[in-house]
């Protein structure tokens, strides 16, 4: 009777562990146009893959930019590159970012600061986004890595297109990527 006991007040405690695990459990959106992905993402997507239990990099269709990569080469690209971090995924879409964040149940949105002038926009596009999420979605800004704040994909492609070199500035996948099509041109 005592072990009956003994093992009701454990399982109890094993199951409410669970229910707390459970209701803990943080899904993260980190999204940009990553076109292509650089060594900075890829140092904030290993970084907020290490606070939240799930992070999902979503690859935004901007209409008002012509992309060098196609979506579906991006995810690739971004799929290559997180490969060693299990709780890491890529997908993409269109339209309004709270829209994405609201169908997709996500807890936090993460964004990367470079510059202080990075905060000006970002802020007023996180005031907004909070007007239009239907639930309790965080906005958290990581500052980037000291030596990586002055990259950008914009400045990659354009040194690249220009022969220059942007080995580490970017992953090996992608620069393996970028001289094949520079090749296949």
């Amino acid at each position: 009777m005592i072990k009956l006991l003994y093992y009701e007040f454990y399982l109890k405690i094993v199951v409410n562990l669970i229910i707390k695990e459970i209701e803990m459990k943080k899904k993260a959106l980190y999204a940009g146009s990553f076109d292509p992905i650089t060594n900075g993402h890829l140092d904030l997507i290993k970084r907020a893959s290490n606070l939240y239990d799930e992070l999902v990099v979503g690859i935004i269709g901007n209409p008002t930019k012509k992309p060098l990569l196609s979506k579906q080469e991006r995810k690739m690209l971004i799929v290559e590159a997180t490969k060693d971090l299990d709780n890491v995924s890529a997908d993409f879409f269109d339209g309004l970012l709270a829209d994405y964040v609201n169908n997709g149940d996500f807890d936090v949105v993460v964004r990367g600061l470079r510059a202080t002038s990075d905060f000006e926009s970002e802020i007023q596009m996180a005031q907004m986004n909070a007007r239009l999420y239907k639930n309790n979605v965080e906005t958290v800004f990581l500052m980037t890595a000291p030596h990586l704040s002055f990259l950008s994909s914009s400045m990659a492609k354009e040194v690249f297109s220009l022969g220059g070199s942007i080995d580490g500035l970017v992953p090996e996948c992608v620069l393996e990527y970028m001289k094949k099509i520079e090749i296949d041109k």
